[in-house]
């Protein structure tokens, strides 16, 4: 079906491409932080409280503006990436601005191919990421890959509803995924089932958040 990927499930996803995603971004990036901060807040300090217990070096996938790295306390050490320069230009700021010595590096990467080795980092953290990207399950595989024995995934996600009038709004906007630079449709078996594919990986904790259950919260972790 043109316009659409495969999903997991069974279900469809709808195609975006990594320049559908830059451009959105380059436009989303001066109005960013004052249209998501508040929505997107209670998932960022979830994920932070989840990181701050793990401690180590971690790599924050999908850093974009930083909105999430004065969360992380100052033990935890960080290096972020994203596909989008004027994003990280931002969150540059951000870390000048309130002296984040923690912060190691923020450079332009995509997330489907990775440039760490294998095992690099103690955990790995993904806010509001998972539904951006081209290939999702790609892109688990590659956080898995760059996570030690014994470390963790932290996603952070909109999960699409099945029914009711936030699905249908869903879908209208995922008409619109190329624009946006992000899937408003987006089934939890795209997480669940790559998961379960993977002898190595457990799923930790599932919980939904704030505001009104509309984004996810999902703890991984890599067998020692």
């Amino acid at each position: 079906m043109h316009g659409e990927t495969a999903g997991e499930g069974g279900r469809r996803l709808a195609d975006i491409t990594n320049e559908n995603v830059k451009d959105a971004y380059a436009r989303w990036a001066p109005i960013y932080d004052a249209v998501f901060t508040l929505a997107m807040k209670p998932g960022r300090l979830a994920a932070a409280a989840a990181i701050n217990r793990l401690g180590g070096r971690v790599l924050d996938v999908g850093v974009g503006t930083g909105l999430e790295l004065p969360m992380f306390e100052r033990h935890v050490r960080i290096v972020g990436v994203d596909l989008s320069e004027p994003m990280l230009d931002i969150a540059r700021r951000r870390v000048a601005e309130k002296g984040l010595a923690n912060v190691e590096d923020l450079r332009v990467m995509d997330a489907m191919n990775l440039e760490y080795p294998d095992a690099a980092f103690d955990a790995v953290v993904a806010p509001y990421v998972v539904t951006v990207v081209p290939d999702p399950r790609r892109t688990l595989e590659e956080m898995a890959r760059v996570t030690r024995p014994g470390g963790e995934i932290v996603i952070v996600n909109h999960i699409g509803a099945d029914r009711g009038p936030i699905a249908a709004i869903e879908a209208f906007m995922e008409k619109r995924a190329e624009k946006l630079g992000w899937r408003p449709q987006f089934p939890w078996e795209t997480i669940g089932d790559f998961v379960d594919s993977r002898p190595d990986l457990t799923l930790l904790e599932r919980r939904r958040l704030a505001p009104l259950g509309l984004f996810t919260l999902a703890r991984i972790q890599k067998a020692a």
